[in-house]
């Protein structure tokens, strides 16, 4: 039987190379950075939705804000749309799958709030649907997705597309780009917090 280290050196260099070229999405980054922080500030809330792992991105992104990322602080009001079984099964089955996102944040978002949509695709009907009611509420949307942006990219006030054909690969990127925005959240929110860990 072959070893499979090559294989695993080729994908972590490949992984690699992805993230790395992110970096020449640094401005969008940072725009969406500023977005996110100005609306904390003013005390209003991320929504943040996603399907399959992109919905545990969303969940970690959530998550991360009102536990904490590093610094213990305050908790910070974010809201992922995947996570509630009754709501995702009961709007499914009485609106359609397509709905299951754009529903729940008709019924949470408030002036001020952010969409954060994240589809690998770009395609994903029910992200979509989701977003285009964020406008519809004037919420400025945030996308995470993958090479050439599909749809939601022309959804968004900033899109951050991973330029890969890799699901796998843009999912890590995705993952990187949202922890930055933790630490970058989390410094300019609460610099004096003390670091729980590095």
């Amino acid at each position: 039987m072959a070893g499979f280290r090559g294989e695993i050196a080729r994908q972590l260099r490949e992984s690699g190379r992805v993230i790395a070229a992110t970096a020449k999405r640094a401005a969008e980054l940072e725009r969406a950075a500023e977005m996110l922080i100005a609306a904390l500030r003013r005390g209003n809330k991320i929504l943040t939705f996603g399907n399959g792992g992109s919905s545990c991105d969303a969940q970690n992104f959530a998550d991360e804000l009102v536990g904490r990322y590093r610094r213990n602080r305050p908790p910070l009001p974010a809201l992922c749309l995947a996570c509630s079984q009754a709501d995702l099964t009961s709007i499914a089955n009485d609106f359609g799958y397509e709905n299951v996102f754009s529903r729940q944040l008709e019924a949470h978002a408030k002036p001020g709030d952010v969409a954060v949509a994240i589809s690998t695709s770009g395609n994903s009907k029910n992200v979509l649907a989701a977003a285009r009611a964020a406008r519809r509420l004037g919420l400025p949307v945030i996308g995470l997705t993958g090479a050439g942006g599909g749809k939601l990219k022309g959804l968004c006030d900033v899109a951050i597309a991973i330029a890969s054909p890799s699901t796998a690969r843009v999912q890590e990127a995705h993952i990187a780009v949202i922890q930055i925005w933790c630490g970058l959240i989390e410094d300019a929110l609460f610099a004096r917090a003390p670091k729980a860990h590095e």
